[in-house]
């Protein structure tokens, strides 16, 4: 293949998927020969437990353009994106899915959307092929996470995109320990495009991501991208003192003006417990606050490779 030709980086966080990648891989190659592009695929193994590494060693050894990354432990999926963007020079980068969720043949669709003159395209999943629980869970995150930050987003776009080489060297600029791949993007700005893509059910294994882990994606998506939490927190505040202070004034002129006595150690009690567990909720959203705070300021690395197909290779 002719150097005049683009190369196309294929960026694949691996977890839980170790039969899918001889497959995934064979079938990105066959795509990409079509568009025509020069290609490397480059497979980051997050400490899968059935240990992936061993496959990608060997798909490397076969082919040259398969490169992997095996991390030290498991970092997390966004974690292991960055990586693999790390690592990726092409002229554009795809990040994908190792599960064949995402099909390898969109990577066309994405591509020439791209050359229309967009920086950014990402697969919008019209019809998912998930259980109905993490779909409307997926949407309930992107609920959230809109409100407390002001954006606008798209519960059928998740990761599958094609990205300039402009937009990859933004995203490696970008170094929180929060991490959350698609929102980054669209943060940065650049021009961006969705197009209609088909989407496949899971062929191994189960998502990774449960109600909880969702939970926690929100919570560190909207601390990391918003201070809006601690914003209402002061407006809710304000609305108990005002609401408090009113009561007070009611208190103060039934007794002084009507010579009503006020009773109730009930009512006292009940507010006194209110306003406190009101108080050591703001505090926790300060905490976590401070917490991702104190994260950051360790500046510890994103992630650790433990090896490389590259040091593999030169072992040998």
């Amino acid at each position: 293949m002719e150097n005049s030709y683009p190369l196309i980086s294929v960026v694949i966080p691996v977890y839980g998927c170790k039969t899918c990648l001889q497959e995934l891989c064979s079938r990105i190659t066959a795509t990409v020969e079509k568009i025509p592009a020069q290609l490397e695929i480059i497979l980051v193994n997050d400490a899968s437990p059935d240990n992936a590494w061993e496959e990608i060693l060997l798909l490397s050894s076969r082919d040259r353009r398969i490169k992997g990354l095996d991390l030290a432990r498991n970092f997390g999926q966004h974690h292991a994106i960055t990586a693999g963007l790390d690592h990726a020079f092409g002229d554009w980068v795809v990040v994908m899915d190792c599960d064949l969720q995402d099909r390898p043949e969109e990577i066309i669709t994405l591509y020439e959307k791209a050359l229309e003159g967009y920086e950014v395209v990402f697969g919008n999943r019209v019809e998912r092929q998930d259980k109905w629980l993490k779909r409307k869970s997926s949407q309930i995150f992107y609920r959230v996470y809109d409100y407390f930050t002001g954006h606008k987003s798209d519960h059928t776009v998740a990761n599958f995109s094609i990205n300039s080489q402009k937009v990859v060297q933004g995203f490696r600029q970008m170094r929180e320990q929060n991490r959350f791949f698609p929102l980054f993007i669209q943060w940065m700005g650049y021009k961006t495009a969705n197009v209609p893509i088909e989407h496949n059910s899971r062929r191994e294994g189960k998502s990774s991501y449960n109600l909880k882990k969702l939970i926690t994606l929100a919570t560190d998506g909207v601390i990391s991208q918003s201070n809006k939490p601690l914003r209402l927190s002061i407006q809710f505040g304000f609305l108990i003192a005002s609401i408090s202070f009113i009561y007070g004034m009611y208190l103060f002129a039934r007794f002084f003006f009507l010579d009503e006595p006020v009773e109730g150690w009930t009512s006292v009690m009940v507010s006194i417990y209110f306003i406190g567990g009101l108080i050591f909720c703001n505090f926790g959203i300060l905490g976590l606050y401070i917490g991702k705070i104190f994260n950051e300021t360790k500046q510890r690395p994103l992630y650790l490779i433990r090896e490389t197909t590259e040091e593999t290779d030169e072992r040998s």
